[in-house]
Formats: structure tokens, sequence, C-alpha cells
């Protein structure tokens, strides 16, 4: 298969795994909103961390390593498997024991069972961590897609039933746990690769050596990507939590769905032209273009119709959280942009410079949370959206080096998108504020509606090369 062709299958059933099993948490989502409260999905929030923490440890990149990596074998394989099995079972026991110091520092006793269950998922996912590499290696999204939405599907049931019989936050727990479990046994399933009894010690030495750089990166970010929920968790009451987190579980719906997605894509096809820096610019180029175009509508329609959007799908308890989801909408445009940066590191086994960015990132975070919170949870809020913006200058000064891209030439490729995204936004706004006695969902659908079509019909008159993109990716 061509590499367009290998692409363009990988692109078409990622967008399919990720829009099928990010609807199926969105629709089981709205009926957990519906019959819990904004407290129970506040105590998840405060463990957030600490799981993404864990899973990131038991992981240690290797599995990234093994994705960039050619000529691999057996041998390969079983020894990554053997160390995350190995790493997740003692990770799970350090947060085992750890559990009543989280607990305590929250002051909020039933976090000790609540983390310890929760993060059982650890070891169950470590058993198939591999088997998913492979798939991701050979770009066989197909079989992903038909293991990740039924594991979405049945977990989500699970935990609506539990919630429905009045299990509270427990029916969040062990939803999570069914999905892990399901997900992991189709992945022995279809995946038909199984572990030999051997550990190469010179091939592990291998892959620590790029994946535990990616490790300590991927820490940091995982930590300062929680630490907002950490801190709103210590100074504010839980259903602020619940607020913040359901807030930035709809704007990760967009974001989820056509940057991860495109995300899964990129790094091993960027691998697979890792020496040809031409074509690594090329293709780099058209997909920021292209996610660009896609995502700034979407987030900014979101945001302009986030009144009745919440009202309509949670009910009015959950109002609080629309200001909090219209500013990080706003965050959420540029950070496809800073990962495929992050991406081009990678594939040019430059680890260490994805740790230095990193650290650099996260200095001028503790910088904006320091200031940011003199202001209350607003000032929290805002401080992410700025830093969204120095995070991509940051990151797009390596693009520059290592293909050829310059900052002011990026910039100039996706302002186009955002500010023609930003205009449609206004005529959205007014328009809802025409039809504001109408009910919620009519507001919803005509006021998306039409953005929609004034945004492609924009983009038709002024000739915009993303929409002509979109329409090859779709048609050919």
């Amino acid at each position: 298969m061509s590499l367009r062709k290998q692409a363009k299958s990988g692109v078409v059933w990622t967008f399919t795994q990720q829009f099928g099993n990010q609807l199926i948490s969105f629709i089981v989502s709205i009926f957990l909103a519906r019959l819990l409260l904004p407290e129970e999905f506040g105590l998840i929030g405060m463990i957030a961390v600490f799981y993404s923490i864990g899973r990131g440890l038991m992981d240690s990149g290797l599995t990234q390593s093994l994705i960039r990596s050619r000529d691999l074998d057996q041998e390969d394989f079983s020894t990554v498997f053997f160390f995350n099995l190995a790493a997740s079972v003692l990770i799970y026991l350090i947060i085992f024991f750890c559990a009543p110091l989280i607990a305590d520092f929250y002051d909020r006793d039933i976090l000790t069972s609540i983390i310890r269950l929760y993060c059982i998922t650890f070891i169950i996912d470590s058993f198939s961590s591999v088997q998913r590499t492979r798939l991701t290696k050979k770009m066989d999204f197909k079989t992903q897609t038909l293991i990740t939405i039924p594991s979405t599907l049945l977990g989500g049931i699970a935990g609506i039933t539990l919630a429905y019989l009045d299990f509270g936050v427990w029916s969040l727990v062990w939803s999570q746990i069914a999905t892990a479990f399901i997900g992991t046994v189709q992945l022995w399933i279809y995946s038909k690769w199984t572990p030999s009894a051997v550990f190469n010690v010179k091939k592990f030495k291998e892959h620590f050596h790029f994946g535990y750089k990616i490790t300590l990166s991927s820490l940091l970010n995982k930590i300062f990507n929680n630490i907002y929920l950490i801190l709103i968790g210590k100074f504010f009451q839980p259903a602020q939590v619940g607020f913040y987190t359901r807030a930035e579980t709809m704007k990760q719906l967009p974001v989820n769905n056509i940057s991860n997605a495109l995300d899964k894509v990129t790094y091993p096809l960027f691998s697979g032209i890792q020496n040809d820096n031409k074509k690594l610019k090329a293709i780099y180029r058209k997909i920021m273009q292209l996610i660009v175009y896609v995502l700034a509508p979407v987030l900014i329609f979101a945001a302009v119709l986030g009144e009745p959007l919440f009202r309509f799908l949670f009910t009015e308890k959950w109002l609080p959280a629309v200001p909090y989801f219209q500013i990080l909408c706003l965050t959420g445009i540029l950070y496809p942009v800073q990962s495929y940066n992050l991406n081009i590191l990678k594939v040019k086994g430059r680890s260490d410079l994805v740790l230095k960015l990193q650290v650099i990132k996260k200095a001028l975070v503790v910088v904006g949370l320091i200031i940011g919170l003199q202001f209350g949870i607003f000032g929290i809020l805002y401080s992410q959206l700025i830093l969204s913006v120095i995070n991509f200058f940051i990151n797009s000064y390596y693009a520059d080096k290592f293909i050829n891209y310059p900052t002011l030439q990026q910039v100039k490729d996706i302002s186009a998108p955002i500010l023609l995204a930003g205009l449609c936004g206004a005529a959205v706004f007014y328009l809802d504020s025409l039809i504001n006695g109408f009910m919620d969902i009519l507001r919803t659908i005509i006021g998306a509606g039409a953005g929609l079509l004034i945004y492609v019909g924009l983009s038709y008159i002024l000739k915009l090369k993303s929409l002509r993109d979109l329409k090859d990716l779709i048609v050919r």
C-alpha cells in the first residue's frame, strides 16, 4: 500500500475510532451527568493527575520507541511487554499505599478507596499495551476501532446501570474498569500476538534510552495538564472541580476526535519519512493547516453556543460550567499544532529536546498559576489561554530548525482559518441573540448550522486551500 493510501486509511479508521469512541463516551456522560452530582465527578477529577502519572510511568516511553524503531523481532516486543507488566504492578502498589496521603491532601476520606479500585486499570491495560502498539506500528487502525468502540459502549452501559441503581461515584469507577478489561481481552484475541518467555537486557536498554526521555516529558505534561484540577480541588469545593472537569471534557470532545486521531496517524507516518525533510515538511504543513481549518470553527461555535448546549444536554445544574468551557475552547485551537511540532522532534530521535521543551513550558505554567491564583478560578483559566499561545511559539521554533518551517510561516498558514472562524462566530452570536427565546436544541442546531454554512461558503469564495484538501481527503 502506498504512503498516501496508508495515511488516508489510517486517518479514516482513526477518525472512526475517535469519533465513535467519543460519541459513545459523550452520550454516556450525558446520562451520567443527569444521574450524578457535579461533586461526584469532582471526586474523580481530583485523582486524575495521579492516575495520569501512573499510566505514564507504566509505559516509560518504550512503546513509542517500538513505533519509531525498525527491524524489530519477537524479543523486542516481549521485553517491552514484561517490563510494562512489572512496572504496572509496582506503580499500583505505590499508589495503593499512598492513597491515604492523597485523601488527606484533599481532606476527602472516600478518595482512598476510590484510588485503590480505580487504579487497578494500570495492571489491566499493561497486558495489552504492546498488542496495541503493534497495531499502531502497522497502521492497522481498523482493528483498533473494532476493539475500542465495543469496549467503550459496554463500559458505559455498566456505568449508567450502576448510576441508575444509586451507586454514585462508584459507577464512574466500575465503568472505567469494565472498559479497560473488555478492551484488553479483545486486543489479545484480535492482535494475534502473544509474548514469548524472554527478556533481552540489551534490547531493553536500547528502547529505554529513547523512551525514558519521552516518559519524563510525558509525565511533566500529565502533571501540569492536571495541575489545574489539583489546585481547584485543593482551594475550591468539589463541585467546582466537577464543573471544570465537565467543561474540559466537552472541550476535549472535538480536540480528541480530530487532533488525537491525526496524532496517532502522523507519528508512524512521519517515522516512515523521517530522513526526507522536504516531504516531511510538505505533509506536516498540509496536516497542520487542515486540522486548524476543521477545529477552529468547531471550538468557536461551541463556545458561542455554550449556554443552550449545556442546558439542553446536562440540565440547569451544570450551567456554572459554561464560562469555563468558553475559555477552554479557545485554548484548544492551537493544541494540535503544538503536538505535531513535538512529533517532528520524536521522529528525529531528539527526545532530549522534547524533555527540554516540556521543562521550559512547565516552568511557565508555574508562573502563570502563581499569577492566576490571585484572581480566583478565572485567573487560572485565562492563564491557560495565554500559555497556549506562548507554547505555540516555543514549539514552532524547532520545526524551523529541523524541517525549515519558520514560525512566521506557520502563523501565516493558520491565521486565515482562525480569523475566518472568529468572524463566523460573531455572526453566530448575533443570530443566537435574535432567537434567544427558542428552545435550546433549536438555538444550538440553527446557530451551528448557520455558522457552518457561512464558514464553508466564505472558504469557497476566498479559495482556501484547506477546503480543497478536506474535499480530497473525503472524496478520493
